[in-house]
């Protein structure tokens, strides 16, 4: 008798798990949120729906492994930002990236889907900080203390308060659509916090 537990099986449950995440992500940016449904991921995954029950408690937390399977990193390696030494560069690529992000089309509704959700459930709120905002935080941090033990950034400035400047209008133009997130909006953003938290 073939062992279920063996290689092949492995490598069908994670087919299946990537055909699910690509299937939620697919309808939640065709369709408004409220009306997709965890049969409508079964069927465009062609899974059981017991397959994404046995998997997944809720549509919300199908949905936020759709996006954490957006970050994963392929290689095994932890996040990092950029590190070319100069603090002005690797900030205005990285945020430039950030705002390209979330001005995609299909990223906003499944970001804002998620949002949605954590709004309302502390529990979903939680993991969303533990497994997504915590670690990106992390990576941001190093690259800060990399910077302020070059000289590039005030060695006294509070790193929480570094990040909020840096990231938190991109944030509320997003959420509020009240601009666009261009490249030269990104670049004023790391402008404006560099100015502040010079050496």
């Amino acid at each position: 008798m073939p062992n279920e537990k063996g290689p092949d099986h492995s490598r069908r449950k994670e087919r299946s798990r990537q055909a699910i995440l690509a299937a939620t992500r697919a309808l939640v940016a065709e369709e408004a949120y409220e009306k997709v449904t965890v049969e409508a991921i079964a069927a465009r995954a062609g899974v059981g729906k017991q397959t994404i029950y046995r998997r997944w408690p809720s549509k919300s937390a199908i949905v936020f492994a759709a996006l954490l399977a957006l970050s994963e990193d392929t290689d095994g390696q932890s996040v990092a930002l950029p590190d070319t030494g100069d603090l002005e560069a690797d900030l205005k690529l990285v945020m430039r990236a950030t705002a390209e992000e979330f001005a995609d089309p299909s990223f906003d509704r499944l970001i804002r889907a998620l949002n949605t959700e954590i709004s309302n459930d502390a529990a979903l709120a939680a993991e969303y900080r533990e497994k997504l905002v915590q670690p990106l935080e992390a990576a941001k941090k190093a690259r800060l203390r990399s910077a302020q033990d070059a000289g590039q950034l005030d060695a006294d400035a509070d790193l929480d308060l570094v990040l909020e400047v840096l990231y938190a209008p991109l944030f509320q133009r997003w959420l509020h659509r009240s601009g666009p997130l261009s490249a030269t909006y990104a670049d004023s953003l790391v402008d404006v916090t560099l100015r502040a938290f010079g050496p």
